[in-house]
């Protein structure tokens, strides 16, 4: 690659965090895992979709997810997160760019996630229309440290790399 071909990459960096509640489902990745609590927040409380578009939107410099989906607008509570991604995805093709990576790690104490690992994956890559081959997920815990390893919540963050080609 040239430096002009460096030029057009761009790389983006989101972190999401949700406190964990009773009555709320737990949506990761589009997956309802199975669990005694869920997230809570305006929407589902996905921690991994919107990590990852703040990601995509801040490898844009298109802002991020509170700025298109405000928690005060009602049009958003329960929304389907992995439906605003898909929202997301487009609005970052409509500036120019190409979705050509995206990685990203959940922090949750519980419940074990690597069984939903490759659903997680695909749903997220059918949301943001790339090849799952593109779309790493992985989760790890905090080794019982910090309010996920308290079980008081959980968070994600991820990684984008676009390109303007």
């Amino acid at each position: 690659m040239t430096p002009a071909d460096f030029s057009r990459l761009r790389i983006g960096q989101g972190f999401d965090v949700h406190a964990l509640a009773e009555d709320r489902k737990l949506i990761l990745g589009g997956v309802d895992i199975p669990h005694t609590r869920g997230l809570l927040g305006h929407s589902d409380a996905d921690v991994l979709a919107h990590a990852i578009s703040d990601a995509i939107l801040g490898a844009a410099r298109a802002g991020d997810i509170g700025k298109l989906f405000p928690d005060t607008d009602p049009a958003y509570a329960g929304a389907d997160s992995l439906k605003l991604l898909a929202h997301v995805a487009d609005h970052v093709r409509q500036l120019g760019f190409t979705i050509l990576d995206v990685d990203s790690v959940i922090a949750a104490q519980a419940p074990k996630l690597s069984p939903y690992r490759e659903q997680m994956r695909q749903n997220l890559a059918d949301a943001i229309g790339i090849p799952v081959e593109q779309v790493g997920v992985k989760a790890t815990t905090t080794e019982w440290l910090g309010f996920e390893g308290r079980e008081e919540g959980i968070s994600a963050s991820a990684v984008c790399l676009l390109c303007r080609c």
